[in-house]
């Protein structure tokens, strides 16, 4: 699972993979280490033809079955200690941190957000995978020179719920990127999933305009050999890392 990931290129870079998107007028400041839950940038289509960069909070909701287990179980902590609970309450106050990976695109939880509208780029320039035993966190990019490329996405509009306890119910865009099996390089070091990273303006029109059925595909590894470790045992890693 991708929970750490650098974005140190420029606007303009992101432009010669996908062109056609509003932008600030000054250029994104250096993203050496982006973490769960924290904003990042995007560019996403936003339903009126007109993608568009934006900073957006990393973590899709997570399912109603997961926050229901989790409820439960902090709600089974909560009557060992001989308090009342009462779980209508303290399920829709649950907090979810968000699902920074998705994978299972086949699950009715996801569905709602695979059309063209809720689709996005999410710009990199290297990502980590982590393994304790492999010296901590791995950095995976093209090469030394770390090309950016873009991580294909989806994100949310105006989400309400609890992100964090002490800041209670929060309404915010969100955004997450999907997961495929490993190629040889990522699977070495986390043989469960890989991010589906889009390497070419053709994959990136497409992913930001055209219907699932003709897309899915994208939903694949990169081919053995298209990566290398950059970096090991790093919390930021790039141009300011």
């Amino acid at each position: 699972m991708c929970n750490l990931y650098s974005m140190t290129k420029s606007v303009d870079a992101m432009r010669k993979l996908f062109a056609k998107f509003d932008a600030p007028e000054t250029n994104l400041p250096p993203l050496p280490g982006i973490f769960p839950d924290y904003e990042a940038p995007i560019i996403r289509n936003h339903g009126d033809g007109v993608a568009e960069l934006v900073m957006t909070r990393w973590g899709m909701p997570s399912s109603k079955l997961a926050l229901f287990e989790a409820a439960s179980r902090r709600a089974d902590k909560l009557r060992a200690k001989g308090k009342v609970v009462d779980f209508d309450a303290l399920l829709p106050m649950e907090p979810d941190s968000g699902t920074t990976n998705v994978r299972n695109t086949a699950s009715a939880h996801w569905k709602r957000w695979l059309g063209v509208d809720n689709r996005c780029l999410v710009p990199f320039s290297s990502f980590s995978e982590f393994n304790r035993d492999a010296g901590g966190d791995i950095w995976f990019a093209f090469d030394e020179d770390r090309p950016l490329a873009f991580f294909a996405g989806i994100w949310a509009p105006q989400w309400t719920s609890v992100r964090k306890v002490s800041k209670g119910l929060e309404t915010i865009d969100l955004f997450a990127f999907l997961t495929a099996t490993p190629n040889a390089e990522v699977g070495a070091v986390h043989p469960k999933a890989m991010p589906v990273i889009l390497t070419t303006p053709e994959e990136c029109e497409a992913w930001m305009t055209m219907p699932w059925n003709d897309v899915k595909g994208l939903q694949r590894p990169l081919p053995d050999g298209a990566l290398q470790i950059v970096a090991r045992g790093l919390k930021k890693d790039g141009d300011a890392a």
